[in-house]
């Protein structure tokens, strides 16, 4: 999808449904009063495999940062963007996250977003439900359902599309964007499908790992960068997910309420945790669906603007200099909708 026209605002998003409420922890013992007391309770959990659980005694887990998301449109549809803000531009290499839906779709209200270029980036799109149809300048046409992910990869230049086509039904998904290092973003691209990826199980958690590694489960999908992306399935009760301390980390809940400690998520907000820790302990009501995203801290100083990821401004500027004037860096997509032409960085001089 197309990206955001950077700076970003902090504009917060619009006021969300309630957020569904959790039923409390039981009192354990003399109503413990601090998180490190908590923490020191470890005698409720128990390991069944490779599962974990929680029991109340672990409902106080880490502080999060809490960063309010706001909304976008792309192609005309509105859409939750969580990463980047200004309190918060990378979790790892993670640099961009867009929540889509769910909404309704047909051929008469389809989501189509026409051929866009992007540069110094992987965009990995994963779908909750519906379908779409990626194409690219590399010749690929890919019908993306709900558990597949499609992970394309820019380099110095790509073009691509989305498109619902002949789709009805409710569309509901997100797309991210990975920054690539210096060692990568210069290179040729890429795309690849993958239409089976690992899951794991952790206490009333199942985790689809979709790029990286998680507790020794890892997705085939291409990485540049130490990271972990995981499509996580919570059911009602509480885990505990194990994290790497060399791993910042972010949740994004993508529908109905996930606790951490005292703080509640729901969708259009995320919750951010530093490195330095080695588990994360969540509590869920009625059920949700949550993305757990993480890896090291990304060293390089980024610039991003509309669908390019760079290191200067000058980059930026021949980037859109070159899509501007069709030159062949970025190829093309035969589709039915038109380019989506470049607009004018806020820094360019009129």
């Amino acid at each position: 999808m197309s990206g955001p026209v950077l700076p970003v605002d902090v504009a917060p998003v619009p006021a969300e449904p309630p957020v569904p409420s959790l039923p409390p922890s039981p009192p354990s013992g003399a109503d413990r009063a601090s998180a490190v007391e908590s923490e020191r309770a470890v005698g409720s959990e128990r390991a069944v495999g490779s599962q974990r659980a929680v029991g109340p005694e672990r409902a106080v887990g880490p502080a999060l940062t809490v960063i309010e998301g706001r909304t976008a449109e792309v192609g005309g549809i509105p859409v939750r963007r969580v990463l980047p803000r200004r309190a918060r531009r990378t979790i790892g290499a993670w640099c961009f996250v867009d929540h889509l839906g769910p909404m309704a779709i047909s051929p008469s209200n389809p989501v189509s977003v026409g051929p866009h270029p992007h540069i110094g980036l992987a965009t990995v799109t994963w779908l909750l439900s519906g379908r779409q149809v990626h194409r690219d300048s590399l010749g690929s046409e890919q019908v993306l359902r709900a558990g597949e992910l499609n992970l394309m990869t820019a380099g110095h230049g790509v073009t691509h599309a989305e498109e619902s086509e002949d789709h009805r039904g409710d569309l509901h998904g997100v797309q991210l964007w990975v920054a690539q290092p210096e060692h990568t973003r210069h290179g040729p691209p890429a795309f690849t499908h993958h239409a089976e990826l690992p899951v794991a199980r952790f206490g009333a958690a199942e985790a689809t790992v979709l790029l990286g590694e998680l507790d020794g489960n890892v997705s085939p999908a291409r990485t540049d960068t130490p990271l972990v992306g995981a499509d996580l399935v919570l059911r009602t009760g509480g885990t505990v997910l194990p994290l790497r301390r060399d791993f910042e980390h972010g949740l994004v809940v993508l529908a109905g309420a996930v606790q951490v400690g005292a703080q509640v998520l729901g969708p259009g907000r995320l919750g951010y945790l530093g490195a330095g820790h080695d588990e994360l302990p969540l509590r869920v009501g009625d059920g949700a669906r949550a993305l757990l995203l993480g890896g090291e801290p990304f060293a390089d100083r980024l610039v991003m603007w509309w669908n390019f990821v760079a290191r200067s401004r000058a980059e930026i500027d021949a980037a859109r200099a070159d899509w501007q004037a069709g030159a062949d860096r970025f190829g093309a997509v035969a589709t039915a909708t038109g380019r989506i032409p470049a607009p004018r960085p806020p820094w360019a001089v009129r």
